[in-house]
């Protein structure tokens, strides 16, 4: 009979040493960083409070997987770049998996991949709602403190799919099939929320629905606190300006540039312009103006900021429009509007050598139905905000890619700070009294590698409320 653990001999050999090549390693495996992520998950257990979310219709007496530990599999797959669900028949007898399992290397295997299928078809609508809620729980426990005022970064990717799958769409920008899912994050680069759409602008509406179940789940745990939502020009809307107008939210959103708004700044161009070309030396010279006018879909006038800069590539002009009433033009545009610049680090990275654990990776785009489709987009989310927390165990700073080359940046060659203040605490105070900061100290930094607070976390609970019917990852 062969024995197949002999040694494989004959081998040439490298540098002079011998190479011998053998089969009685044992049990193997190449992903033990999931040990550490698993440890985690046993801190956040993200996995069980999904859980829970599901009604479970089978046998009790005959289940053998639960809920909870094949959400937690599936989810360490995904971490460990196990992306696709065909994966788990072959990881499922992994001995490092098993371990993260809490399960012997030697015990029964885990679930396979026809039992994830099945998990990821079961959640309905208010299931999902109620996931999303509860993605929306975890970062309320991420602060040690109640923070005084939080930045909602709102933004858009594609995600490109393969197959008649609901929801798809054809998107010419990017040539192709896909969805276009929302996320949100805070402006210290945690996840908030997320909802999975078709590849089309999101509508004014669209977008208020998303925000108003949103910021009624932050407010029923936080009720005094103020919220700034930062997004670019596709989410400028009369829907959205009215509604933050009405329920006493911030906003500082980008405008796209229109020919009545730019007649504020012709002179303010024509200067700038005559400034650079005198000073040919300088890299790019930037004015500021801001003014009161709106378009004639709006209830009313807001405050208009524009920035002019003009360089050897010609003159650029962009133009924000904002509700708060104080601070100067340059530093609201540079020093709180421009900040946003780094959400799109923690939504995704086309390079996928690029990615930091705190980004959301894109999905394989498979055939599947509109709402495990959305499920996956949960599952998503869960891995990257366990990798999230797995860094802060580092304790130490953190390097993040930069900016999107496409995101408006501040002037070059101005020096940066060298330890810029959170994001939230540059904003000038607001002047309505519900938005008046409270005795509470602001949440800082966390993904820069900062210092968390250290004050006991907040007893306030979470109030529900009836959610919407729209197919949401978020609030």
């Amino acid at each position: 009979m062969n024995d197949l653990t002999l040694p494989l001999s004959g081998l040439s050999s490298v540098g002079g040493k011998s190479v011998v090549a053998r089969f009685d390693g044992g049990m193997l495996s190449s992903d033990s960083g999931v040990l550490a992520l698993a440890e985690v998950e046993k801190r956040l257990r993200v996995a069980d409070r999904l859980a829970r979310c599901i009604d479970d219709p089978r046998s009790p007496d005959q289940v053998i997987h639960n809920f909870a530990d094949m959400i937690g599999f599936r989810m360490k797959m995904i971490a460990a770049g196990y992306e696709d669900g065909n994966d788990a028949n072959r990881l499922r007898s992994d001995p490092v998996f098993k371990m993260a399992q809490d399960a012997p290397p030697s015990g029964r295997d885990l679930a396979s991949q026809s039992t994830m299928c099945r998990l990821e078809n079961l959640p309905d609508v208010r299931s999902l709602l109620a996931m999303g809620r509860t993605m929306v729980d975890l970062y309320y426990a991420s602060f040690r403190q109640i923070p005084k005022r939080i930045v909602l970064d709102i933004d858009d990717t594609f995600d490109a799919v393969h197959g008649n799958q609901q929801l798809r769409l054809f998107n010419a920008h990017h040539d192709e099939y896909g969805f276009q899912p929302i996320v949100v994050f805070d402006g210290d680069g945690r996840f908030v929320a997320a909802v999975l759409r078709p590849a089309k602008r999101p509508s004014g509406a669209e977008i208020r629905a998303h925000l108003r179940r949103l910021v009624r789940a932050i407010r029923s745990n936080w009720p005094n606190i103020r919220i700034l939502i930062r997004a670019d020009g596709h989410y400028c809307s009369p829907q959205i300006i009215d509604w933050c107008r009405a329920n006493d939210v911030d906003f500082i959103l980008g405008v796209p540039p229109t020919t009545t708004l730019r007649k504020h700044v012709a002179d303010l161009e024509a200067r700038t312009t005559a400034r650079f070309e005198a000073s040919p030396k300088t890299n790019k010279v930037r004015r500021f103006k801001e003014f009161l006018d709106g378009a004639a879909s709006w209830s009313r006038v807001e405050r208009i900021i524009a920035r002019v800069e003009v360089g050897a590539q010609g003159a650029d002009t962009r133009f924000i429009v904002t509700n708060l009433a104080g601070g100067k033009a340059k530093a609201l545009y540079e020093d709180v509007y421009c900040r946003r610049g780094a959400a799109e680090n923690h939504i995704v990275l086309e390079d996928a050598s690029r990615r930091r654990p705190n980004v959301l990776h894109k999905s394989d785009g498979q055939p599947v139905p509109a709402v495990p489709a959305c499920r996956r987009l949960l599952a998503h989310v869960g891995p990257a905000r366990c990798d999230a927390e797995t860094l802060q165990l580092c304790r130490r700073a953190i390097r993040h890619a930069a900016f999107a080359p496409h995101q408006d940046r501040c002037a070059g060659g101005r020096d940066e700070d060298a330890n810029p203040p959170a994001p939230a605490d540059i904003l000038p105070r607001p002047t309505h009294p519900a938005h008046r900061p409270r005795s509470h100290s602001a949440a800082r930094d966390i993904t820069m590698g900062r210092r968390r607070p250290e004050t006991n976390p907040p007893t306030a609970t979470c109030k529900p409320h009836l959610p919407s019917r729209r197919i949401t990852a978020g609030a």
